[in-house]
């Protein structure tokens, strides 16, 4: 979860300016939950108000309940459209690639020049957005934990079976390594938001993939 190709720009809100307030049809829906995205990509779930959300899409109270339902549910619609599998990096790095190593370095430099992208909030949604949270909104943090877990255990996966094709040594510690990189994904993350440049993540994925080959190496 890692980050996500770039979702459609608010650029393309066609229509929403011009609908009229309060007719849930009367906008570009796809635009408008982009618009909300990255939103909360920005600020995250608890720094997003409802007042932040309809003026970002173009939308009215009325019409934002009668499209999504609820300020809970758009975010989880959000999420959903940012981890869409055809859009993950993540997703393509680890069913693509052709050797374990590749996907591991694909999954790393992939994502983290989308976190620098300048054309979309820096780092990750899914490991930035619910990292605070009221005992109403634990659900969307579990939520988002519960993703972050699951590219883990798709990485984990990929490297089972380098164990099995012979490409990883056979007591190669899979779960571990799967979280030491999980872990180096999440840090790129939390360094693209502070700032981090495109060249200063690609430099990291450097250092990370020659620890990836002595751990192996040892």
């Amino acid at each position: 979860m890692a980050a996500r190709s770039q979702p459609g720009r608010s650029s393309q809100r066609t229509g929403s300016a011009t609908a009229g307030r309060g007719r849930p049809r009367g906008f570009d829906r796809t635009s408008a939950l982009v618009a909300a995205l990255e939103l909360f990509w920005e600020r995250g779930y608890e720094g997003t108000s409802l007042n932040d959300l309809t003026t970002a899409m173009g939308i009215s109270v009325t019409s934002l309940y009668a499209a999504f339902g609820s300020k809970e549910a758009l975010f989880r619609e959000a999420v959903a459209y940012y981890n869409d599998p055809q859009r993950s990096p993540t997703t393509r790095a680890l069913h693509d690639q052709p050797t374990v190593r590749q996907a591991v370095e694909a999954m790393l430099r992939d994502n983290a020049r989308l976190y620098a992208d300048p054309a979309t909030p820096r780092g990750c949604l899914i490991v930035l957005a619910a990292t605070t949270y009221t005992p109403t909104s634990a659900p969307l943090r579990d939520l988002l934990a519960d993703l972050r877990t699951r590219d883990r255990r798709d990485l984990q996966l990929r490297l089972d079976r380098g164990v099995t094709e012979g490409e990883l040594p056979p007591n190669t510690d899979t779960a571990a390594l799967a979280t030491f990189t999980i872990t180096i994904l999440h840090g790129l993350s939390v360094q693209a938001r502070d700032g981090a440049s495109a060249h200063d993540l690609d430099t990291a994925v450097d250092h990370a993939m020659r620890s990836w080959d002595h751990l192996l190496a040892t």
